[in-house]
């Protein structure tokens, strides 16, 4: 098996001007780690995917495989195999035929072949699909059949590029579990792309956030959630996304407060003493929806809440708790309730936002304040 490191990797793009489409990004992607990498459309993913795989050439810096310097290297002498979004089978050939495509090329003996074929067509349950044909097979059945051809090359890496996107929702979320249990089984190292938080959130051992070319924040799915390093990450991550709201620093005495820009709410910030260098400065803070307590949820008190009045602007009703979307001025908060909650849309309410899960962010940098 084999680890991965980027060293300044870049990709440039030359029309009229040079397009940085990755930019200068510094990872290294442990030995059978299962990483993802996922961003909004357009932010280098896939890109990075591809350099792997050395189907995109490296503009700038050094990509390491096993320790040995790839940038030059044809993605045949690669040792990966990669999965595509459009499964990428040959339409004329059995199911069979196409797992053992790859084998075949590298002239393996029939028997090791036979035998390697029935030995993954076992792993993934398609043992009576060998003989069918792409256009006579399910979605989610060619994409086993993909998944398969890749594991039959017993390859040092998988890489994975939006594989799951052309299948419904339940189909999607069966082939996750599938997908890492694969993983688990073959202890191989897997990057994985998506655009879907969820596919990245559930897979992942550790998460590239990825936006305009640029590496945000590396870091596993409960650290990227709870300890966002900038704007982008806490508003990236999470459904709904995280709620903003902008405010000033003021002191009121030896008390410092948090007062949004509107003048709606403010609330004591006397146990936020990083927020001092900031005084008299305009900063955002961030709150995720279940950080937000309607009054009759749990005992509240006025140090550890800060208390806003909303009006509901529209209700979600998914059965377990209800996603209610108020507004606050020109801010739009959307807290996450219990469903027996009852709630009247152009009503007003009262919420009690929880301050020790409240995030601090430079309105300027957009990187976290931190507690020091």
């Amino acid at each position: 098996m084999a680890g991965i490191k980027f060293e300044n990797v870049s990709k440039i793009y030359k029309s009229k001007e040079k397009v940085r489409v990755v930019d200068r990004i510094n990872l290294e992607v442990k030995d059978k780690e299962f990483l993802v990498l996922v961003g909004p459309s357009g932010c280098g993913k896939s890109t990075t995917l591809r350099m792997i795989a050395g189907l995109e050439e490296i503009t700038e810096g050094k990509l390491f495989i096993d320790d040995k310097l790839v940038n030059d290297l044809p993605p045949k002498d690669r040792n990966i195999s990669i999965v595509f979004q459009n499964y990428a089978l040959y339409p004329h050939m059995t199911a069979y035929q196409n797992l053992a495509f790859g084998l075949k090329i590298k002239k393996i003996n029939k028997k090791i072949i036979d035998s390697r074929v029935m030995a993954v067509a076992k792993i993934l349950k398609i043992e009576n699909l060998l003989d069918r044909k792409p256009k006579s097979l399910s979605g989610g059945q060619n994409q086993r059949v993909a998944i398969g051809r890749a594991i039959a090359r017993n390859p040092q890496v998988f890489l994975f590029d939006e594989p799951l996107s052309n299948l419904d929702a339940k189909l999607r979320g069966q082939m996750r579990v599938e997908i890492a249990k694969l993983h688990k089984t073959l202890q191989t190292t897997v990057v994985y792309v998506t655009h879907d938080q969820v596919e990245a959130m559930t897979l992942g051992e550790r998460i590239v956030l990825m936006d305009k070319g640029k590496i945000q924040q590396v870091d596993t799915p409960n650290e990227l959630y709870n300890n966002p390093q900038n704007i982008f990450v806490a508003g990236f991550i999470g459904t709904p996304t995280m709620n903003f709201i902008e405010g000033n620093v003021v002191r009121n005495n030896d008390d410092l407060i948090f007062k949004d820009t509107s003048n709606s709410f403010q609330f004591n910030l006397s146990q936020e003493h990083h927020l001092k260098d900031y005084l008299n400065q305009t900063i955002i803070m961030g709150i995720r929806s279940e950080n937000i307590y309607w009054k009759t949820e749990e005992n509240v008190s006025e140090n550890e809440y800060a208390a806003i009045n909303c009006k509901i602007q529209f209700v979600e009703e998914l059965g377990h708790e209800k996603f209610v979307f108020t507004k606050l001025n020109n801010n739009e908060i959307v807290s996450r309730l219990k469903p027996d909650i009852e709630i009247s849309i152009g009503k007003q309410i009262k919420l009690f936002l929880k301050k020790s899960n409240m995030h601090f962010f430079n309105k300027e940098t957009g990187i976290v304040i931190k507690n020091n």
